[in-house]
């Protein structure tokens, strides 16, 4: 793995060992960041399900103001501390150790500042994972979501997400070998039921 642009381009990133953890292909990563150019420079982007960091490190690389990663994998919280301290990055970063959903529920104690960039990118066999963040991301802990907020989840493209989750309303689908990007924004006025 390697940061594809930006101040860190070239860079290599280690990955835990084992298949446990699926890196994001720098394929799918630079699809992504296309789409998020014009709103990544000083942003504040939130890497749940980080793995070793690769999403969040090529936004800071890219120009993010912060990046706070969530993981709770051992070996994955070791690359990602590793790659996070060889690359020099240590302001406006923060790594949590733990579950998203707790994350998500307790929310940011170090900030009062909200995110405008949330990528989500959970095993893709745990797919009670994309209801239970994207649910809590859309629903109880929207607070922690910038009014004009972007949310990417990574996902088979074989298992469509849903198109709403609470007030987050898919916007665009991307789709890219056996890989899709779900892109969500806010949809502050919902249909009734």
């Amino acid at each position: 793995m390697r940061i594809i642009a930006g101040s860190l381009r070239s860079r290599r990133l280690k990955a835990p060992p084992g298949l446990a953890i699926r890196p994001t292909s720098d394929r799918l990563r630079e699809t992504l960041f296309n789409v998020l150019a014009p709103r990544i420079q000083g942003a504040s982007f939130l890497d749940l399900y980080s793995g070793s960091g690769g999403v969040g490190i090529e936004a800071l690389s890219r120009g993010a103001a912060r990046a706070v990663f969530v993981e709770r994998a051992e070996p994955a919280l070791i690359a990602l501390r590793e790659n996070l301290a060889r690359l020099g990055l240590r302001e406006g970063v923060r790594v949590h150790a733990g579950g998203v959903s707790a994350f998500l529920r307790r929310g940011r104690p170090e900030s009062s500042s909200k995110f405008d960039l949330v990528f989500l990118d959970p095993p893709y066999d745990a797919a009670q994972e994309y209801d239970s963040a994207l649910g809590l991301v859309g629903g109880a802990s929207s607070g922690l979501l910038a009014p004009a907020a972007l949310v990417i989840a990574e996902h088979r493209r074989k298992v469509p997400l849903q198109e709403r989750y609470g007030s987050l309303k898919r916007v665009r689908l991307l789709q890219q070998g056996d890989a899709a990007l779900s892109f969500y924004t806010l949809d502050l006025d919902p249909p009734s039921r």
